[in-house]
Parts: structure tokens; C-alpha cells; sequence
């Protein structure tokens, strides 16, 4: 090992390094040059989608190792998908330190619901499904009527109603960055008061991979390991990871109807408007949620690799194309994340 302090533990300058024989007139040791003639050095240089699954690896066994009781929302949706397979990375042989959880509307898509059942089988882990409709039916949430009705907002009081049941303290969420402008102002690890509320101004800093998770009871983190995933990332990672995604994500012949620009799925959860007409069109969803506020896009990438060629070309993000409770004001997201929604 070649020193570069003194006996006191001052940094040498270079150019005492060089008058000392330590370096040779480029700064570089003499030593390491002739490791690298011998073509003893492999540097391996991570590939970008590499880079990002280490970065969320490390930042979910970090909040493993500092939190008492995580929890990993799975909704059966692109990015709680990908969270699933970076917490096998993390975590196995062994049993996640967490169980999952799903905030249910009761009208999320079928075929996605049928996913996540089939994939928390598999893993052999355990899944805590909050219902929305309990919230209803012990009045801690009224449900709203008519054309534009929808559960999304109804979520926020399920979601920290089973945070304090079961103690937890921190949660793994899938959401990103690019999706959205308050997302975009949020850390990878968000505090919560112990009213579950976000205060944007009110953020810890995070210097070099440094995550502060001390929290008081009551108190919890929402962590975001995919914060600095793209879309166009996550479904790459998909596709190099061969991961089994619903088949709404792709081309499919489907009834919609069209409203303020979006298609919308028919279904029993949703009340047609007058003027409003239901076809049939070949779409893919682009994101998964609630059924009443979340739109289609037409299209016909009917596999992976098509979806990535797909999401390269767009320069509208899936959010602003397809959720309707984005669009409710211009501080929808930021004011429903101020009031504890994911």
C-alpha cells in the first residue's frame, strides 16, 4: 500500500509525492502503472440501468437496517413490480424483512388484481390489502357520487389508517421523480409527522448516499428507491429482467369511452356523461390505478419491446396523458402528498 500522509496524518502534496519517488511526473504511481502493463486492473464501469438498480438496492437495505417496521406497497402496477424484483436482489435467500401492502379501491382493474395475487403467491410473502370500502363502510371516508366520482383521493385516510394499525414506520413506494412536479421536489427518504403529512419546505438533506431516518414515535418515511428512474428505465429494466408485467400494459382491443381528451375503460364504476359514447379501440395503459380517473392511450406495442420503443418517442409524461386526478388543479399531486397520499 503506497502512504500519501506523513507521520502527523497531513496529505501530502503532489509534489512532494514526486520528490519522494512516490509519483513520477504525471501524478501517477509508478507501482500502479506497471499492474496496469501487466493487465492486472479490471475496472468494471456499471451500465446506467446497473447504476440505478444499486442505488435503489442499497437505499432498501439501508431503511432495513435503520427502521423498526417497513412496509413495500405493491399495487401489481410497472413500478411496484420493479421494486419487488430490486427487493429479491436485496434481500434473498432470505424472507423480506417487510411484508406488502396494497391500498385497494375496490375498483382497480381486474387483471391487475388478479396479477398481484398470483405474484405474491409465488414469492411466498405476505400481503396486507387495506380496503378502501371498509374506510367507507365505518364512515372514516364518504364516498363521492356522480359522473366524475372516483376513490383516488379516499386513499390518503386507508393508507395512514394502516400505517398506524400496524406500526409502521417506514414504507417503500414506486413512485418517481420525472412523473410529476411534486414528485420531482420530494428526497428518496420523505418524512412524515405523526398526522402523516408532507411539508415540502420541510426536507432532509441527503449528501452522498446519506440517509437520516430518525423519526419519533408516531412518525414515519415514505422511501422512494426508484426516485431517479425514468419511465423509459423502468421499462427497460423490465425488459432486460424479463419481469411478468399485467397484460393491460399492453395492446389490447378494450370498450373506452373518450373524456376530456382520455379514453376510460366502461365499467360499473364509472357513469357515462350525456354525449359520451363507448367504442372499441386497440389500447395500452401506460399506469395502473384507480379505474374511474386513470386513461388509456391508443396504441399497438403489444410486447416489451415495443412498449420501449414506444416510450422513447413520447415526450408527454404518463401521468399528465392518462390520471385524471392530476388534473383537478394545478397543486392536485402536491396538495393530496401534503395530506399524507404516496
Amino acid at each position: 500500500m503506497i502512504a500519501s500522509s506523513d507521520s502527523d496524518g497531513r496529505h501530502l502534496t503532489m509534489d512532494e509525492l514526486r520528490r519522494a519517488g512516490v509519483a513520477n511526473a504525471n501524478g501517477a504511481h509508478p507501482a500502479m502503472d506497471e499492474v496496469r502493463r501487466a493487465g492486472a486492473t479490471t475496472i468494471r464501469r456499471l451500465s446506467h440501468l446497473q447504476a440505478l438498480e444499486s442505488e435503489a438496492i442499497h437505499v432498501m437495505r439501508e431503511v432495513a437496517a435503520e427502521l423498526e417496521r417497513p412496509v413495500l406497497l405493491f399495487s401489481g402496477g410497472k413500478d411496484s413490480i420493479v421494486l419487488l424484483r430490486l427487493a429479491e436482489k436485496a434481500f434473498r435467500p432470505a424472507r423480506f424483512p417487510f411484508p406488502l401492502m396494497h391500498v385497494d379501491t375496490g375498483h382497480n382493474f381486474p387483471e391487475v388484481i388478479e396479477y398481484r395475487d398470483r405474484r405474491v403467491a409465488e414469492i411466498g410473502e405476505r400481503l396486507i390489502v387495506a380496503s378502501v370500502q371498509e374506510s367507507i363502510d365505518t364512515k372514516r371516508v364518504v364516498e363521492e357520487t356522480g359522473p366524475r366520482a372516483s376513490r383516488n383521493r379516499l386513499q390518503t385516510t386507508t393508507l395512514l389508517d394502516a400505517i398506524e394499525e400496524h406500526g409502521f414506520d417506514a414504507a417503500f413506494g414506486g413512485a418517481r421523480r420525472d412523473e410529476e412536479r411534486a414528485r420531482a421536489k420530494e428526497r428518496i427518504m420523505s418524512f412524515r409527522d405523526d398526522f402523516g403529512t408532507w411539508d415540502p419546505r420541510g426536507q432532509r438533506p441527503e449528501l452522498w448516499n446519506l440517509y437520516n431516518g430518525r423519526i419519533a414515535r408516531g412518525e414515519h418515511v415514505r422511501v422512494f428507491p426508484l426516485s431517479n428512474w425514468t419511465e423509459l428505465d423502468v421499462w427497460q429494466y423490465i425488459a432486460e429482467e424479463q419481469l411478468e408485467v399485467p397484460n393491460i400494459y399492453f395492446a389490447h382491443e378494450r370498450e373506452v369511452f373518450r373524456r376530456d381528451g382520455m379514453l376510460y375503460a366502461t365499467s360499473e364504476h364509472v357513469e357515462l356523461m350525456d354525449g359520451e359514447e363507448a367504442f372499441s379501440a386497440s389500447v395500452r395503459y401506460r399506469t395502473v390505478g384507480d379505474m374511474s380517473c386513470t386513461g388509456a392511450v391508443e396504441s399497438s406495442a403489444a410486447d416489451l419491446e415495443t412498449v420501449v420503443d414506444e416510450i422513447a418517442a413520447t415526450r408527454i409524461t404518463e401521468r399528465g396523458e392518462t390520471r385524471a386526478d392530476d388534473r383537478v388543479s394545478e397543486a392536485a399531486m402536491e396538495d393530496r402528498k401534503v395530506a399524507g397520499y404516496f
